[in-house]
């Protein structure tokens, strides 16, 4: 026998057993491992865990792929100064994953441009990393693939499949009122995850205005009983970031609108339009504690 036989076998029995990093760096570890005198139990310890450590990268990089984001997201790069009412220790506390196990929701709510897709996009890209199955939606693409399925009598199998998931995302659910057919199938798929698999789901709506979307009260009333049974609210209440850009871009070229003089050295957020005023503070204001209290006050008894 060669000396080359026994590399060409390794390599061929390392692709039989599906085990590309080992057949890739065995040579060079190898090397390594001669050079620092090391036993061949370290050297096989080594070559296993970079085996490991690549096939959990492949695996985070499939669940990516196989939630279908729209565009990729992360907490890092949310701007929660621009967002003051959104409760940052809460966002800290769900993007560790914990209320998955427990089959909680939950539910991001606030005006259009304040970042509630972001933070949900970063919330579910997070769960993949942590080795959870994710599937991101927008609610009027999950109905229409509802609404097809059905009419492909594919509809049961399809639920199964959604159910094989840790995390549902249903993204700008306030912003297209469903027909009376596709509001019963979205009922369907919250129903089902009841207590089995956790949404997170983006509005614009307040509850009371959820009638506009699902049609009928009582479809409402029985959405929101099983959505909101156990459930983490962030509330957006601060300027559209588009808006945020816009008043930038005002103050950077001295276009005050008539607030300026000593008002302007007095006030510690600086000149603004006038126009914009209230609102700029609205935005520099915390309001975590009057959020909850009104979100509270507004949710639905569990019977």
């Amino acid at each position: 026998m060669s000396q080359a036989t026994p590399t060409v076998l390794l390599e061929h029995y390392l692709k039989t057993l599906r085990l590309p990093t080992m057949h890739r760096e065995h040579a060079k570890l190898a090397a390594v491992c001669q050079a620092e005198r090391a036993d061949y139990a370290t050297y096989l310890l080594r070559l296993a865990e970079r085996e490991v450590q690549d096939r959990e990268v492949r695996a985070a990089e499939r669940r990516v792929q196989a939630a279908r984001f729209p565009v990729l997201k992360t907490l890092d790069t949310f701007d929660f100064a621009a967002q003051p009412s959104i409760n940052q220790a809460l966002v800290r506390e769900l993007v560790r994953g914990e209320y998955m196990g427990r089959c909680e929701n939950v539910l991001l709510i606030g005006n259009s441009g304040t970042g509630k897709t972001h933070l949900a996009t970063a919330l579910a890209f997070a769960s993949c990393q942590q080795g959870r199955r994710v599937r991101f939606f927008t609610v009027t693409g999950l109905v229409t693939q509802l609404l097809e399925r059905r009419e492909e009598r594919q509809l049961e199998r399809f639920h199964q499949q959604l159910e094989r998931h840790d995390l549902l995302v249903l993204d700008e659910l306030g912003y297209v009122p469903c027909t009376k057919a596709g509001a019963e199938r979205l009922f369907e798929v919250v129903s089902r995850a009841y207590e089995r698999t956790s949404l997170l789901v983006t509005t614009n709506l307040p509850f009371e205005s959820w009638t506009e979307v699902l049609g009928t009260e009582r479809l409402t009333g029985a959405l929101l009983d099983r959505l909101t049974h156990r459930i983490h609210i962030l509330e957006a209440n601060g300027l559209a970031h588009d808006l945020i850009d816009e008043l930038a871009a005002v103050q950077a070229d001295g276009d005050f609108g008539g607030h300026g003089g000593d008002d302007v050295a007095d006030d510690p957020l600086g000149p603004l339009p006038q126009l914009f005023v209230g609102l700029r503070r609205d935005v520099h204001v915390a309001q975590v504690e009057a959020n909850e209290e009104s979100l509270v006050g507004s949710l639905p008894e569990v019977g």
